[in-house]
């Protein structure tokens, strides 16, 4: 942690096999524990922004849907109740740290026609100047296949370009460590 404390804003992605065991939902101590160390950076006197996946995976644990391939509008649907269902959890986890957050979910095209673009990063750095943590995910209730990022490390990296950060992390159950 005394590493990342030379860093004025700092971008975090979380994976959806972190925050969602598709057997048990959402994995709170885990949850509960990042957002800590979130609370940490923050208080400290970092901007920590979050882009969180896990909406779809946690939808489909809460509405029973098992591992079976999902048509779009399923996928879409799964979104839907995972969101709000990930979006009090993170608002509950960051609350115990004393810290307020904000739900921003963007599409591809949100960062990709300038007005939107400039309208986003207003509102992401409101929240900031506010001190709330904003919590980014894709919308993908709305988003179709043609339309969407895929998968939140780009999205993540969009954000931290976006909203100059000094370090963007990528947390995954994926094994290594990768630098640019």
């Amino acid at each position: 942690m005394q590493s990342l404390k030379k860093y004025r804003r700092i971008t975090v992605k979380i994976g959806s096999a972190l925050l969602v065991d598709r057997g048990t939902g959402l994995k709170r101590d885990w949850l509960d524990s990042l957002a800590d160390d979130i609370a940490v950076l923050a208080h400290g006197g970092a901007e920590v922004l979050v882009v969180s996946s896990g909406a779809i995976a946690l939808g489909r644990t809460i509405l029973g849907l098992g591992k079976r391939a999902l048509k779009l509008e399923e996928s879409q649907a799964a979104a839907a109740v995972g969101q709000i269902a990930l979006a009090g959890a993170w608002s509950d986890a960051l609350g115990k740290g004393g810290l307020k957050s904000g739900q921003i979910l963007l599409t591809l095209g949100d960062t990709e026609e300038r007005r939107r673009y400039l309208n986003a990063r207003a509102t992401i750095s409101t929240l900031l100047k506010m001190k709330a943590v904003p919590v980014i995910n894709e919308n993908d209730t709305v988003a179709t296949s043609e339309i969407r990022y895929g998968d939140n490390d780009r999205l993540a990296a969009r954000v931290a370009t976006m909203m100059g950060a000094d370090l963007l992390v990528l947390l995954s159950d994926i094994d290594g460590l990768y630098t640019a």
